[in-house]
């Protein structure tokens, strides 16, 4: 009898080790987004994390903990990098405070699956390894190129007398179109167009809908140029304390978000449209113009670049060009 019950104890003590080791391997990642939980880019990524979560019982789990409300946009680099927060919904320009060659990524000119294949998708985690204490996990946005959006209509690439609402990301190029540039956060551009104080702003082709820009917006310049980028990051003490296991389950996940990418450039070809019917017309120039244009800002944001970081510099452009 007593054999019975030790046996019995020592199987219960077991079962419980058991689901105790179980439990342990399952690990929770804090994720924030940079961007407005109601925007595109959370609501694209609302479902992978549910996907995650349902797939992931007993060995990781993602708890969205919400958007700038939580952390503000240009903090949440550096919360990433400090442990604050595990993994980050975000894009390099806004934590060039962090490191510079976070915004270097708006310069890809090839897809993400191609960079994970010539050695540039290793390249970038090495300096963000290094610089920024961080994991570059995945890009989940691609094919966004970046515009001119005017109420001046133009006749060739200058913008001498406008006044253009700018970020860091085009701030020397438009410069170099002899634009004055304005730095105004998004919630302020509206009324900026409403009063005049600017004539018109960057943007990448999808988002402007959201703002309601569109009702004061009446040319958008073709070509875009450079490649709005928002990708995943993570804690890179965080991630190296992932088990095998778990690294391996978070990968397969990471490459079945990036394989949706070619959303994208559906969502660019359906925003056109939608701005053609609201009323939004374009300015294109003729093939040569056209190439001297994309040329002139490649050229521009990779001289920014190299004088901001030489080596990565020159080792990016080299993985990131076509």
């Amino acid at each position: 009898m007593k054999r019975r019950l030790l046996t019995q104890a020592t199987a219960l003590v077991l079962a419980l080790g058991a689901s105790s080791a179980s439990l342990a391997q399952e690990v929770t990642l804090r994720l924030i987004s940079g961007f407005a939980e109601n925007g595109i880019y959370v609501q694209r990524l609302q479902p992978w994390i549910n996907k995650v979560n349902a797939e992931g019982k007993g060995v990781l789990q993602i708890n969205f903990i919400g958007g700038p409300r939580a952390i503000p946009s240009f903090e949440l680099g550096n919360a990433v990098k400090t442990g604050v927060v595990d993994m980050a919904l975000n894009t390099g320009a806004f934590y060039t405070n962090v490191m510079p060659e976070a915004d270097f990524l708006k310069l890809t000119q090839i897809p993400v699956a191609e960079q994970r294949k010539n050695g540039a998708f290793d390249a970038i985690n090495k300096v963000w390894n290094e610089k920024g204490n961080m994991q570059y996990l995945a890009r989940m946005v691609e094919n966004q190129p970046f515009h001119i959006y005017t109420n001046k209509k133009i006749d060739k690439p200058d913008l001498t007398g406008q006044k253009i609402r700018i970020t860091p990301v085009y701030r020397d190029f438009f410069q170099a179109l002899n634009a004055s540039v304005i730095t105004t956060p998004p919630g302020e551009v509206y009324t900026a167009l409403e009063r005049g104080v600017v004539d018109g702003y960057g943007w990448p082709i999808g988002g402007i809908f959201d703002f309601n820009w569109h009702e004061k917006t009446k040319f958008r310049v073709d070509p875009g140029f450079y490649d709005a980028e928002v990708s995943l990051i993570m804690n890179l003490p965080a991630y190296r304390k992932l088990t095998e296991t778990q690294r391996n389950f978070l990968q397969r996940q990471l490459l079945a978000l990036e394989a949706e990418n070619t959303f994208w450039a559906r969502y660019g070809a359906d925003e056109i449209a939608r701005q053609t019917k609201a009323g939004i017309q374009t300015i294109s120039f003729d093939a040569a113009t056209t190439k001297a244009f994309r040329d002139k800002a490649y050229d521009i944001g990779w001289a920014a670049a190299t004088k901001q970081s030489p080596e990565v510099a020159a080792r990016f452009k080299a993985l990131f060009s076509k």
